[in-house]
């Protein structure tokens, strides 16, 4: 089975004050890489502004810039040009500090949602199949909500055993992990 990954590494940062969270360092490591490591063996599409990274990766961006996560996700879909139908895919935020291929790996093996603590489904950690990403994802897809493409598809959901949902979005969810 081909396997690839759309690592959505774009957005502003606004509620970090404009910092590029995905060149944040944990455990020193980006968060970029982190998610590059988590899906490593993967054709990976990153979906943001290039940056030196740990491996090849095809890089692409969103239309219009600034054009939200379901944005992203279409224009990482157009890069998988050449994979078949029957590919499966990871969507996968750059944000993630504790990502693990374990994780990847359970949502990937089922087609599946990571669940987070709280019992929400996390749209961006999360795997499907690449014919009904590329039937249920518009072409001009900018300010449309995950949830509500890709929600009503959704697979089995994957409880977060491994805390890698867990995202950073303010300067102390970076103090927590360190960074």
């Amino acid at each position: 089975m081909e396997r690839a990954a759309i690592v959505v590494a774009g957005g502003s940062g606004s509620r970090l004050g404009g910092v590029d969270k995905p060149a944040l360092v944990v455990g020193g490591r980006s968060l970029l890489d982190r998610a590059l490591d988590a899906t490593a063996g993967m054709t990976t599409v990153v979906v943001g502004p290039r940056r030196a990274v740990g491996r090849e990766v095809v890089w692409t961006r969103e239309q219009p810039a600034g054009g939200g996560p379901m944005a992203a996700v279409r224009a990482g879909i157009d890069r998988l040009s050449e994979m078949s139908d029957d590919a499966v895919v990871v969507l996968l935020a750059a944000d993630l500090p504790a990502v693990v291929p374990e994780a990847v790996e359970a949502v990937t093996a089922i087609g599946g949602v990571l669940v987070d603590a709280a019992g929400e489904p996390q749209w961006l950690f999360s795997a499907w199949p690449l014919s009904m990403l590329r039937q249920v994802v518009p072409e001009d897809a900018g300010g449309l909500s995950l949830r509500r493409v890709l929600g009503p598809h959704a697979g089995e959901r994957v409880p977060d055993r491994w805390g890698a949902a867990r995202d950073i979005d303010t300067p102390g969810d970076l103090r927590e992990f360190g960074g």
